[in-house]
């Protein structure tokens, strides 16, 4: 069954009501009650569950709510060759023409999102101390949660601030200090090596020993660790998961056999449903529409995607000239199989995977590479093979390129927030984003690949907080 977060008893709802209102600026306020809530083990897994809930955010439409992995397609698949809005309207289409402004609400929403997941986090290990059994395994899911947000955040933003434990709200200097991203790689590499030695593995709708390996793969890959990316990669290899035989079955049989970490969601649910997945549809009743796919992943989905394709993108059934996410459908598609997971699509229960074991294979093909143009290792090849065979794709290679490679993961992992970081980390961000750009009249550039801080932020910070290039 589905973990359902956000069903806490009322005494922590009140710890963290003011949580939502400002990234950080409420939180120290909430940890002096919080400091006194947490008295026993089974009092904290109610502080352990409540990071998760961040994680998942807040079903609305409220501005002031958290909506946290929600909105996360905007800042990364909208800002790839891979989606795109409906009609160009409103806030949202700065992210597919590279126009963002400093005060764009999504931004804001999930920059402040991922500070009030640390919070959470933080407030964990601050109270790790009134744990006895689940001591350890609570402070690798709080060290893995953690890490998951700077990792995020750090990718987007660049420089940072770094909170690593709950402050007083008269530290403004720990509050709106960015630090070099190299001091939060140090902290996120210490989380994750922290979780991997404390977790096992089991559950996939939290942090388990598998999830932080993969992940920190991913961060090692991204700062060129790759003899440590590899080992990484070959334990989870080793840790009894496998590819589904039917890609629709990733994401339409929850919990299964592929799925490394997920997000859960439960369909139906006012407090713990998702909204995104109808966004996507344009199942909300409106005539625009966000994540739309492009017609250059259309063209890579078709040539590339062998049997993928069908279960990656169909045609709108409304607007035949348009093409939908079939990814995480709220509402099901007889033709294709899929049966519907809610009776208001709005309130839909797909759970959003945020690691997978086709993801793990590919990079420990990129992690054998080392930042080479090609391979024509036996086990690199062998791992790439194992992703297109179960695509259908059975020709038999004798070395991978990057090229093949950048190709092979945007195909796989279409519409899963994995493309922009891929096109960055593996060098050919400018190149491709530089082209797409021109083809379809946007101005995207360099500084394009980091966010604006939020220009709220800044505000509150009196100035403290500096701005990326550009905005």
């Amino acid at each position: 069954m589905k973990q359902t977060y956000i069903i806490l008893i009322a005494a922590l709802a009140m710890v963290l009501t003011s949580c939502s209102e400002d990234f950080l600026n409420p939180a120290p306020t909430a940890s002096i009650s919080a400091t006194g809530y947490y008295e026993n083990e089974s009092q904290l897994e109610t502080g352990v569950i409540n990071m998760y809930d961040g994680l998942q955010g807040v079903n609305s439409t409220s501005t002031n709510d958290n909506h946290s992995v929600q909105v996360e397609f905007y800042l990364t698949e909208m800002r790839s060759d891979n989606t795109r809005t409906k009609n160009s309207e409103g806030e949202a289409a700065q992210f597919e023409s590279y126009t963002i402004e400093s005060t764009n609400g999504i931004v804001t929403d999930y920059y402040r999102s991922m500070y009030d997941v640390i919070f959470r986090a933080n407030t964990v290990i601050a109270n790790l101390d009134v744990a006895d059994v689940k001591r350890d395994q609570f402070e690798g899911e709080a060290r893995f949660v953690r890490a998951y947000a700077y990792f995020q955040l750090v990718r987007l933003f660049g420089d940072v601030p770094l909170v690593d434990r709950l402050i007083d709200p008269l530290e403004t200097d720990v509050q709106f200090t960015r630090v070099s991203t190299d001091q939060i790689y140090d902290l996120i590499i210490s989380d994750l090596s922290t979780a991997v030695a404390n977790l096992e593995n089991g559950s996939r709708s939290r942090a388990s020993k598998a999830a932080a390996e993969a992940l920190l793969a991913k961060v090692y890959l991204t700062s060129g660790n790759y003899a440590e990316a590899r080992s990484l990669c070959e334990s989870v290899m080793g840790a009894g998961y496998s590819l589904e035989s039917d890609f629709r079955d990733v994401f339409y049989n929850e919990g299964n056999s592929e799925v490394i970490f997920s997000i859960g969601f439960v369909s139906d649910d006012t407090n713990d449903s998702q909204n995104f997945s109808a966004e996507w549809l344009n199942a909300v009743g409106r005539t625009a529409g966000v994540n739309y796919v492009t017609a250059d992943a259309v063209a890579a989905l078709d040539a590339m995607g062998g049997n993928r394709a069908q279960y990656s993108y169909r045609i709108d059934p409304i607007q035949v000239e348009q093409r939908q996410v079939v990814k995480y459908l709220p509402n099901g598609d007889d033709a294709l199989g899929i049966p519907a997971v809610s009776s208001d699509p709005t309130l839909a229960g797909n759970d959003w995977i945020v690691l997978r074991y086709a993801d793990v294979l590919l990079m420990h093909t990129e992690a054998i590479m080392a930042g080479g143009p090609n391979t024509t290792d036996a086990a690199a090849i062998a791992s790439f093979q194992q992703v297109r065979q179960r695509a259908g794709i059975t020709d038999q290679i004798f070395e991978v390129t990057k090229q093949m490679l950048l190709d092979e993961r945007r195909v796989e992992l279409a519409f899963e927030n994995h493309r922009l970081f891929d096109l960055i980390r593996m060098g050919a961000a400018i190149d491709v984003l530089t082209t797409f750009s021109q083809a379809n009249g946007y101005g995207f550039s360099g500084t394009d690949l980091l966010l604006p801080i939020p220009q709220r932020e800044i505000g509150l910070s009196d100035g403290m907080l500096s701005q990326n290039p550009g905005y």
